[in-house]
């Protein structure tokens, strides 16, 4: 069974991407639950701020960085909400969303991003209902090859689009994109 209170391969693998992006500014993890990936960045000494809606979730994502001693900050926000993200435009070196999909939150997330920020994306594909588990209503499902889609002011770094391997299997779309420069 995958450990979900460790962070994504996909994460893992774009780590050293995200620290150089982010230069001292936050990581926003949208949608963090728990905060695998808040506790994640906060771990390799990003400042890391999770958020979600969910208070209770908030609630262990504070104690766990508590309890681990590390300096990752929670934000309660509902993320379908017109405020949603109480972040300036720009002020984000990173942003993170694993399993959450919210099509018109898509536009926010690129204007929140600090020129050169990075983006890792990971969600389910519309192949998930072929799969046991995880989501089965299209609203948070991709389509094939959309997850870039949404993103159209963003360079792609790395797009994977498949069925992950192992005794859970899980049919995601992967995206790292960095928005420009200048």
């Amino acid at each position: 069974m995958t450990d979900l209170a460790a962070p994504s391969s996909f994460f893992v693998k774009h780590l050293e991407d995200l620290r150089a992006a982010a230069a001292g500014r936050p990581v926003l993890d949208l949608a963090c639950g728990r905060g695998r990936h808040t506790l994640a960045a906060a771990e390799a000494g990003l400042r890391s701020v999770g958020a979600d809606r969910n208070a209770a979730a908030l609630a262990e994502l504070a104690q766990a960085a508590r309890r681990r001693r590390l300096p990752a900050e929670c934000v309660r926000s509902d993320l379908e909400a017109e405020s949603g993200i109480p972040f300036d435009a720009g002020s984000c070196g990173g942003i993170l969303v694993f399993r959450f999909l919210f099509r018109p939150l898509a536009p926010r997330i690129e204007e929140l991003l600090a020129p050169g920020g990075l983006l890792l994306y990971e969600t389910f594909t519309q192949r998930q209902r072929e799969l046991s588990g995880g989501p089965r209503r299209a609203a948070f499902l991709l389509a094939p090859a959309e997850l870039p889609t949404l993103f159209p002011r963003l360079e792609v770094i790395d797009y994977w689009e498949g069925v992950t391997a192992g005794p859970n299997p899980a049919a995601l779309a992967r995206l790292a994109a960095r928005r420009p420069a200048a």
